[in-house]
């Protein structure tokens, strides 16, 4: 499975993005998607995820009520939206696949195996 991400950018203090990533090789029907994010010096945070039903998620603190996970399954895309976005946002965004099909740990950022390459998202004070 490959994953492609885009959408990042740069954006002021409280503006918004919209990220996408695009998968191929495989349908992502069945599978939990999930979004993290790297900032400079930082490891990797697992930031959102959505149930392959696609009406479940799980969102981290720091991004709750401001950023919303979403899948089209019949486009095999993933989308995060992003609001209200501050400077501590700014990082490398990736999107991930499960590594089984109808997991039942798709909240737990070690159950994800496949990464995309990452879009740079930068937010100025």
């Amino acid at each position: 499975v490959q994953l492609v991400e885009s959408g990042g950018g740069l954006v002021q203090t409280g503006g918004s993005l919209r990220l996408s990533c695009a998968a191929s090789g495989r349908t992502i029907g069945g599978y939990a998607m999930g979004w993290f994010r790297q900032a400079p010096g930082k490891e990797r945070e697992f930031i959102a995820a959505i149930h392959w039903n696609g009406r479940n998620t799980y969102y981290v603190d720091s991004v709750k009520d401001r950023f919303t996970i979403s899948r089209d399954n019949a486009k095999n895309t993933v989308y995060l939206q992003m609001r209200s976005l501050k400077p501590e946002d700014t990082a490398v965004y990736f999107c991930a696949i499960d590594k089984l099909a109808y997991s039942g740990t798709w909240a737990f950022s070690g159950t994800y195996g496949y990464w995309g390459q990452g879009t740079q998202v930068t937010v100025s004070s």
